[in-house]
């Protein structure tokens, strides 16, 4: 079966993201960029990138994407600022409204500033060997609910997080030439 992948282009890697998933997709299905909330029902899976996680609120909130993102029944594959979005509440933070699409608290900037960040090997259920993670001003999951699977974590919190088809990292995937975690999403969606 083909597959659709759409990535979110409001703000933030999305060239990345679209470049992962084609190389991750083969010839197996197409990737491409959407600005639109009409587009939204077209794909079998949607990224949700890195980026500044206030200003791509932002951005969904004027594109009118809040509801169809909530309604969406596909699969979601969200990264960094993509975690925050997805979470049902924020630590810390009472005026950012996250899409509530995932039982989850996020605490933004888990790790520091941007001079903190940091790259590391890290232990992920479902992979044979250690994934280099890419954290850039990083958030974690410091609670997550009833069904979510944690994949990956550290002191900090939970960093990778798996709820039926949607998956969230506090990390960059796309950033670091390994492209099992994609894989593992395509193969979650049945592509």
């Amino acid at each position: 079966m083909a597959g659709r992948i759409g990535v979110l282009a409001l703000q933030g890697d999305v060239s990345e993201h679209l470049e992962a998933f084609r190389l991750a997709l083969g010839d197996r299905g197409e990737v491409s960029a959407f600005r639109t909330a009409s587009e939204i029902p077209d794909f079998d899976g949607i990224a949700l990138p890195g980026g500044e996680s206030t200003t791509i609120n932002r951005l969904i909130q004027n594109a009118g994407m809040q509801r169809p993102l909530q309604e969406y029944d596909g699969g979601i594959f969200a990264t960094c600022a993509g975690m925050v979005l997805l979470a049902t509440e924020v630590e810390d933070d009472s005026l950012f409204e996250p899409l509530g699409i995932m039982d989850m608290t996020v605490k933004r900037n888990a790790f520091g500033r941007q001079r903190e960040s940091f790259e590391a090997d890290i232990d992920c259920v479902g992979l044979a060997d250690p994934f280099h993670a890419v954290f850039i001003r990083a958030p974690v999951a410091t609670r997550v609910g009833y069904k979510t699977e944690v994949l990956a974590k550290l002191p900090q919190g939970y960093i990778a997080i798996r709820h039926g088809l949607h998956m969230a990292f506090s990390f960059h995937p796309e950033l670091s030439g390994d492209l099992r975690l994609h894989q593992l999403f395509l193969e979650n969606l049945g592509l």
